[in-house]
């Protein structure tokens, strides 16, 4: 009865093909107990798999309710993905186009590293682009990542490949001058208040296109960005912005109320003309900029319009996104905070916000004249003050050693020239105030000075030789009395 297994332990037998098959009853990540079944090319190493699943089990990691291969599980995450539209349609395109043709059959339990990085490697040979790579290999990650949360998977293979270096290409932007010269070719353009706001505010396109009047307060001077306007399944819809973060109360300006009041007035004339046919709603939830007809707007041809008058005034080609880099970059050189351009162009993160504040050669070589300016500027003045000291006590000195060579003390208790008997430089301090007189102004006073001391010296001299005859004529004078 030695022999005899206990419950609990599994089973171990050959195969036909060979192989080594064992089995055990386990409960499932959903509570239910199913048959699981490991291989081997020999006993060993089918047991030692078996005792793997034994030991997850123990550890609370409980296998999937059922076996799923990557290209069924794709298709399962996308159903369930709670993602915006058109973040939906491009993860379904990357698994369509990328991943299913290749991993499709492979069980999502038994994925490798190895595995994926040879995918990888294999699109990159391929032909595909750094950038490709990059984004097929964020979508498994994030379809690896669901499988674990529902225990699907013990972890996520995606998230340990090397990927290639990708940098991203940084956009083009127009200086303040060339956004001006823009708005004042686009003046006359329908869509000229829809560029106000774009340039003013760094909107980003399906939101300008998303402003209802409703949005628009003119009585307290605010513009709420609320909604946006984007093309899903061929159809223009009114959808939610981007992140959270994207709704947000920008300060209606006077240039931007001008804007949109123009607009209000060119929105009724064509309501007037297209009387039964217009197809808006006509209230308060009316779109601020509308087709002829009162439909949305489509962003692409806002798009055309922008390049189209670029064409035409032939200004440097950018995309009408850069007008977005282009208000983030103007903000930075004029010293806007970065959490302010932050809460204006409505991004989560403020690292986001860095990728739009571009920097060229004209803002480099402000700051570092700055630099240049606290480090050499004061240095110069140092200088030039030691410069006009030196002068100052040379003169000083010469003056001095005429009269004197040695430091001794003058009768009057100072040192020689007033200054003191330890100092090589003249101790005078009136000497090194700022230089508001001239030189030889200095000298006469100096001179003035001098002359002062010296005739009050000769005039105690003579003081005290007539107090000490004073005093042997005395005795002389009484001697004679008596």
């Amino acid at each position: 009865m030695s022999g005899k297994r206990a419950n609990g332990e599994g089973t171990i037998y050959q195969r036909v093909d060979g192989r080594y098959e064992c089995a055990i009853m386990l409960p499932t990540s959903s509570g239910r107990r199913k048959r699981v079944r490991v291989y081997g090319n020999t006993r060993q190493e089918a047991r030692e798999k078996l005792l793997k699943v034994i030991e997850d089990a123990g550890r609370g990691v409980f296998p999937s309710e059922r076996t799923w291969k990557v290209g069924e599980y794709l298709d399962f995450w996308l159903e369930r993905e709670k993602r915006r539209p058109l973040t939906l349609k491009r993860h379904e395109t990357v698994v369509r186009l990328h991943i299913k043709p290749t991993l499709g059959h492979h069980r999502l339990d038994s994925l490798t590293v190895r595995i994926v990085q040879n995918f990888l490697d294999d699109l990159l040979a391929d032909g595909k682009s750094v950038a490709t790579i990059h984004q097929t290999r964020k979508v498994l990650s994030a379809a690896l990542t669901y499988a674990m949360r529902q225990e699907m998977i013990t972890r996520n293979v995606a998230r340990l490949v090397e990927l290639p270096r990708y940098k991203s290409r940084e956009a083009e932007h127009w200086t303040p001058d060339e956004t001006i010269r823009f708005l004042d070719a686009a003046s006359s353009d329908p869509l000229y208040p829809a560029f106000v706001l774009l340039a003013l505010y760094g909107l980003r396109r399906g939101e300008v296109l998303g402003i209802r009047w409703r949005d628009v307060d003119f009585d307290h001077g605010v513009l709420h960005i609320r909604q946006q306007v984007q093309r899903i399944n061929g159809k223009l819809e009114q959808v939610e912005l981007k992140t959270e973060s994207s709704e947000r109360d920008e300060p209606l300006l006077a240039q931007a109320r001008a804007a949109i009041l123009r607009q209000r007035k060119d929105q009724g004339e064509a309501i007037f003309n297209a009387g039964r046919g217009w197809q808006g709603t006509n209230d308060e939830n009316e779109l601020v900029f509308t087709t002829r007809t009162g439909r949305p707007l489509e962003s692409h041809n806002l798009a055309r319009s922008f390049m189209r008058i670029c064409k035409q005034h032939n200004l440097r080609r950018i995309t009408i996104h850069g007008l977005r880099h282009s208000n983030a970059t103007t903000q930075k050189s004029l010293q806007v905070h970065s959490r302010d351009i932050q809460a204006i162009l409505g991004h989560g993160d403020v690292r986001t916000t860095g990728i739009y504040e571009h920097v060229d050669i004209a803002s480099k070589r402000n700051a570092l004249q700055k630099v240049e300016e606290r480090l050499f500027s004061a240095a110069a003045n140092r200088g030039r003050c030691r410069q006009s000291c030196r002068q100052t006590a040379s003169v000083g000195t010469s003056a001095a050693s005429e009269s004197q060579e040695k430091k001794t003390p003058t009768p009057d208790g100072m040192g020689t020239f007033f200054g003191g008997s330890s100092q090589t430089r003249t101790g005078d301090t009136r000497l090194f105030r700022p230089n508001e007189t001239t030189l030889q102004e200095r000298l006469t006073s100096i001179n003035q000075a001098v002359q002062t001391r010296a005739r009050t010296w000769k005039f105690g001299c003579i003081a005290v030789s007539f107090a000490v005859n004073d005093t042997h004529i005395q005795p002389h004078t009484a001697r004679r009395a008596v």
